[in-house]
């Protein structure tokens, strides 16, 4: 596994699985994303924080927990394979959303279009096994 870091961000090159992945962690926030290998080459250690945010969330959201002092903490799992992108997490933190709350959260709010094939294609594997 290849590793990058620099202030409030981690990105990786999972070899063993062929995929990029990222983190952001600012203010109440941890993010994770499927990136591309132009971005992940793209970064570098020195990197600003804001800098290395912007490139990282051009990819695909894999994963986010709040903790905003706007409410309870809460956790967004948008893809169950986010580990392979980014090997270093373990079990979600605090409270997870439903899936069926998620995937109409996908749905309806064009931030997170990219995970909508993702989303279909795992609802769809579910209701033939139903």
């Amino acid at each position: 596994m290849k590793l990058k870091e620099g202030t409030g961000w981690k990105a990786c090159y999972n070899e063993e699985k062929g995929k990029y992945g990222a983190e952001v962690i600012f203010q109440g926030s941890w993010d994770l994303f499927e990136i591309s290998a132009e971005v992940f080459n793209r970064l570098t250690e020195n990197m600003r924080g804001g800098e290395a945010e912007t490139l990282i969330q051009t990819g695909r959201r894999l994963y986010s927990h709040v903790n905003d002092r706007c409410g309870p903490p809460y956790t967004i799992v948008l893809d169950d394979d986010y580990a392979e992108y980014c090997p270093w997490m373990g079990e979600p933190k605090g409270k997870v959303w439903d899936p069926d709350l998620t995937d109409a959260a996908v749905e309806l709010f064009d931030s997170e279009k990219k995970n909508r094939p993702q989303r279909r294609a795992k609802r769809a594997r579910h209701q033939k096994k139903d």
